[in-house]
């Protein structure tokens, strides 16, 4: 079995290289920062005994995301899971003071990224009539909140393409599934306000927030239903959080 993770120098997308590991899938991680991916791979090829192939390149540049998936080895392209995982916010800002460079980033990476990505492994899939498309979404992707405009109206794109992918795919049996995290501790909010740590370390002070062992564990979990069963959209929360706006601190 082989699971294409996008995003997996951090946070949820490494978790959930991580857990794949664990239950004997090799691996294809990607991401920007080789380094990283480097790293991950030793990693997980000496505790786990798996392949790990890293292919390192922007999701938002079409061309990388097309050259690198063509140039797949022929032992790594019958992918059995995509986990659509990179993505980003960037500025928490009413509309009329939003960046430009914050709204092209967010729209480059969160919507066309993963359509990039879904294109071209989507098509690896199709001759096989075999395969898991997981799109990692959000609680913005349900609710808009003050603020988050833009992020928010990516994470929706994200909910309507995962709706969209499963009627487009179902005749070539592929499954979709999206998995929506409310507050999750990781390097998002230092993403978000551009490096400040001081100011994304206060958005997770004083209460429990989500970890990203915990999506990745879900992200396993709807990747390991029977054949029969597709995990639609599933939203998953920390206990102190009711809604996109409403946590107990």
């Amino acid at each position: 079995m082989i699971a294409l993770i996008t995003g997996a120098t951090s946070g949820i997308g490494k978790c959930s290289a991580i857990e794949f590991a664990k239950h004997g899938y090799n691996l294809i991680i990607t991401g920007r920062r080789q380094e990283r991916l480097t790293e991950l791979k030793q990693e997980l090829e000496k505790t786990y005994a798996i392949k790990v192939l890293t292919l390192c390149f922007d999701v938002r540049k079409e061309l990388e995301v097309k050259e690198a998936i063509a140039g797949l080895p022929d032992d790594f392209k019958q992918i059995d899971v995509l986990v659509n995982n990179a993505g980003l916010a960037a500025g928490l800002a009413p509309i009329q003071d939003g960046k430009l460079e914050h709204w092209e980033k967010m729209i480059d990476t969160n919507v066309k990224g993963l359509l990039y990505v879904t294109k071209h492994v989507a098509n690896l899939m199709i001759p096989r009539k075999k395969g898991h498309i997981i799109n990692v979404g959000s609680i913005a992707g349900k609710e808009v909140y003050a603020n988050g405009n833009v992020y928010c109206a990516t994470k929706h794109a994200v909910d309507a393409l995962n709706k969209g992918m499963r009627i487009d795919l179902l005749p070539h049996s592929i499954k979709v599934s999206s998995v929506n995290p409310g507050m999750v501790e990781t390097e998002f909010s230092i993403v978000r306000f551009d490096g400040d740590e001081e100011r994304a370390k206060k958005v997770y002070e004083n209460i429990v927030p989500l970890k990203p062992e915990d999506i990745a564990e879900t992200i396993y979990w709807l990747a390991s239903r029977p054949a029969h069963v597709n995990i639609n959209d599933l939203i998953i929360m920390p206990t102190i959080q009711a809604n996109s706006t409403t946590v107990l601190r």
